[in-house]
């Protein structure tokens, strides 16, 4: 069982399974520390992490992209979902239309929606169970004028180096930075460190026990794999088989499906 984990529906109910995860997820992966070059300070203007509000909806922004012309900010396609929070399955549930403005903290201007994978998916007729299950990703084309000082640096970790290819090995080290409204500003938990449980779907989800768990608001935040690649997007908050993990979706399998879907030429922006 899952749900999502935006920050405008069921949030007492997610709230209160996070409370939980956060104890179960402290006896599992060992606290592992930092970089060995230290923290990486928070960039000013646009960046991974920065808060994202789709018509109310608040998500955690996860990595900078560009085709050579445009520069977007990656978000969870369930961030523009307009169905309940268990409504997972991107081949069927509702979404906000393209062209959605999306207020970005740290930017001047609201940007714009300009790609959503279960818009992509239900115009495609999609019909691969995993990737309806876990194909959760959307753009956020940045104003020109938040473009040219947006960084692709994700805070406190650095990176990303690059993207992802091969999933994770259960007990592989994950790294992740949310940004959840509900910690009223203090960014102390925002930081997590943990390990995958293995990959789901056929590739296309990862299974990550972190300290602390994901909350409601972290929705779409980056995961970086162990050697700081850009592994994915935190997507859903699971109850089974895994109590209090979170599943991260594959960044390399949801960049291939949008370069396949109307934009071609989407490449990482590192940190």
């Amino acid at each position: 069982m899952a749900a999502r984990r935006g920050t405008r529906r069921t949030l007492t109910a997610l709230a209160a399974g996070a409370v939980v995860a956060a104890a179960v997820a402290v006896g599992g992966p060992t606290a592992l520390a930092a970089p060995a070059d230290g923290p990486v300070p928070t960039a000013p203007g646009v960046h991974p992490g920065a808060q994202t509000r789709t018509d109310g909806a608040q998500c955690t922004a996860n990595f900078l992209f560009t085709d050579g012309g445009a520069t977007y900010l990656g978000q969870a396609a369930h961030c523009s979902g307009t169905g309940g929070s268990t409504e997972t399955d991107g081949c069927t549930s509702g979404s906000l239309p393209l062209g959605t403005p999306v207020d970005v903290g740290g930017a001047s201007r609201p940007g714009t929606l300009v790609y959503n994978s279960w818009l992509a998916m239900q115009a495609e007729g999609e019909r691969d169970p995993d990737a309806c299950a876990f194909n959760d990703f959307a753009l956020v084309r940045l104003d020109r004028a938040d473009a040219a000082g947006a960084s692709g640096a994700v805070p406190f970790f650095g990176g990303p180096r690059g993207v992802d290819t091969d999933g994770t090995r259960p007990g592989e080290v994950v790294r992740s930075y949310g940004n959840s409204e509900l910690r009223g500003g203090v960014t102390l938990l925002s930081p997590k460190i943990g390990t995958s449980a293995g990959d789901r779907g056929q590739g296309w989800s990862h299974d990550v026990l972190t300290v602390t768990p994901g909350i409601p608001g972290d929705s779409g935040s980056a995961f970086l794999s162990a050697d700081g690649s850009a592994l994915g997007v935190l997507s859903t908050l699971q109850f089974a088989p895994l109590p209090a993990s979170n599943g991260v979706s594959d960044l390399a399998k949801m960049l291939d499906y949008a370069r396949g879907h109307g934009m071609g030429g989407l490449r990482l922006v590192t940190g």
